[in-house]
């Protein structure tokens, strides 16, 4: 690692002055609701008033498609800038939700990890990417591959957080569990001020007792890490991506889109609190 690689503890991939959060969604096992919680998360804190970016960092582009934005409109893509291509604005891309862009994803991401394995500050080519271009933003959400690959580990060395979104499912903590190492190894290596905001159970099942037993387990291991807010089971937010809608779009009302402005509501309130510890 070269010395004082990082220019800013505190805003690691954006500078001391940039208002920009970069969180990172991160779960290397899928289905887990990763790619959900990214598009409902970030239509939730721009209905809170906050200017956000979704990337979608997955070479799959499931985040793209669940915002309406069709294969033909990807003409600049995430792989195209994290390969210096183009830059950062030319891929920016306005949804239907105010205040929301996205950076869309093609399958050529897939092949971006042979072509940077080779290449200088490999893990560092997404972070020097959005160096000082994210001034229009107050939250940037990475929306990762279900792996711990390259591009997974670019997005982790360009967030000041992780948040981590957990299916309550038997072998939950043991996936969890590798998450965790290779984060610290991240925080230890290449980007101190990495942080976990918060853990927030999906797919939760109030009939099953499994779950319940999952989220109290996790409960014990993470305690404050975890958010109150749990992630429902719910079929309206199953039906959304097939209308190229985010759920709070799709029905509001639904138990789904509620439980997401909850989680959004949890997670600026510790930006609040981080924001006020860092004043003082």
């Amino acid at each position: 690692m070269e010395p004082m690689a990082q220019t800013a503890e505190l805003h690691p991939a954006t500078g001391p002055a940039a208002p920009a959060r970069v969180i990172a969604i991160a779960n290397q096992k899928g289905g887990v609701g990763k790619t959900t919680t990214a598009i409902n998360l970030a239509t939730a804190l721009a209905a809170a008033g906050e200017a956000v970016l979704l990337i979608d960092f997955d070479p799959q582009g499931n985040a793209s498609t669940g915002l309406g934005i069709s294969r033909q409109a990807r003409t600049v893509t995430s792989y195209d800038v994290l390969l210096g291509a183009r830059e950062l604005g030319a891929a920016v891309v306005q949804t239907a939700v105010p205040r929301l862009a996205i950076v869309p994803a093609s399958v050529d991401l897939s092949g971006a990890e042979l072509e940077l394995v080779d290449a200088e500050r490999r893990e560092y080519r997404l972070r020097d990417t959005l160096a000082g271009k994210l001034g229009a933003f107050r939250y940037v959400l990475i929306d990762c591959p279900p792996s711990l690959g390259l591009l997974t580990l670019n997005a982790l060395v360009a967030s000041h957080a992780v948040l981590v979104p957990l299916q309550c499912e038997f072998y939950a903590l043991e996936g969890l569990s590798h998450l965790v190492k290779t984060i610290e190894r991240v925080k230890g290596k290449l980007n101190p001020a990495l942080e976990i905001q918060g853990v927030v159970l999906t797919m939760f099942d109030r009939r099953n007792n499994l779950s319940d037993l999952v989220a109290a387990d996790v409960r014990g291991h993470f305690g404050a890490k975890v958010y109150e807010t749990v992630i429902p089971r719910n079929v309206r937010i199953s039906e959304a991506p097939s209308h190229g809608k985010p759920v709070l779009l799709y029905d509001f009302r639904c138990p789904g889109a509620q439980a997401y402005i909850h989680l959004a509501g949890e997670v600026l309130k510790r930006e609040r609190s981080l924001l006020e510890r860092i004043a003082s």
